[in-house]
C-alpha cells in the first residue's frame, strides 16, 4: 500500500466521520499538514503523543513556526519531552481539539503563516 501524500498545502474543507476533506479529495484517518505536503498519519484518538509519532514534523521543523495539534474530541496536553523537542527546533506547539485546530490552521494558512498541523481524526 502506498503512503498517502498530497504534495501541496491546502485548507481543510470538512472533518468528521473519521476523516477529512481537502483539495476535492477525502482521507480516512489522521493527517499531518506540513510545508512539504499533507500526509496520512497512523494516529488514533488516545494514542500516545510521542516524539517518534511526530518524527516527520521534527524533520521539517525549519519551515514551521507554529504546530497546531488537534488531539481529537478532547483537549490533551502535549507531553513535556515532545514539547521540548519541538521547542529545541524553534517550533511553538499548541494543543486543542481537532475542530479548533482545523479552523485555526485554515486561518493561519490563509494568512500565509509558517503553520503546520497534526490532526487526529474524529
Amino acid at each position: 500500500m502506498r503512503e498517502a501524500h498530497f504534495p501541496g498545502r491546502a485548507p481543510i474543507d470538512a472533518y468528521g466521520n473519521g476523516g477529512f476533506r481537502f483539495a476535492d479529495m477525502s482521507h480516512r484517518g489522521s493527517l499531518l499538514l506540513l510545508p512539504s505536503g499533507i500526509y496520512g498519519w497512523e494516529m488514533a484518538e488516545g494514542d500516545p503523543l510521542s516524539v517518534e509519532a511526530f518524527r516527520r514534523v521534527l524533520e521539517e521543523a525549519a519551515g514551521i513556526e507554529v504546530l497546531l495539534v488537534g488531539t481529537g474530541k478532547d483537549l490533551r496536553p502535549i507531553p513535556a519531552d515532545l514539547k521540548a523537542a519541538l521547542r529545541e527546533r524553534g517550533v511553538a506547539s499548541d494543543p486543542m481539539g481537532t475542530g479548533a485546530a482545523v479552523r485555526t490552521y485554515n486561518i493561519m494558512l490563509a494568512e500565509q503563516r509558517a503553520v503546520a498541523a497534526a490532526l487526529i481524526a474524529v
